[in-house]
């Protein structure tokens, strides 16, 4: 298993949070997805933002995250929106 930190995007502290939602490596990231992963961070802190749901993003495209496409940002935003507004039971 591929440690989280060798991906774009992910620092000490992302990697982190993401152990501690179940995320452990770069394949189980991998095989959740950005929106599965930024979900778990949000039930657990609630405070974490759409910049970090674009990272997650970024790591699981292998570009930075100010590099996604214009139409990825706006369905990452909505997916955001839709958490923030009380979707997905958080």
């Amino acid at each position: 298993m591929t440690n989280l930190t060798t991906m774009r995007n992910i620092g000490g502290e992302m990697a982190r949070k993401l152990r501690a939602v179940g995320i452990g490596s770069r394949e189980e990231l991998l095989e959740a997805g950005a929106k599965e992963a930024f979900f778990r961070l949000k039930i657990r802190w609630p405070q974490v933002c759409l910049v970090h749901l674009y990272a997650l993003e970024g790591a699981v495209r292998d570009v930075d995250f100010n590099a996604l496409p214009q139409e990825t940002k706006e369905d990452l935003k909505t997916f955001n929106d839709y958490l923030r507004n009380g979707g997905g039971g958080g």
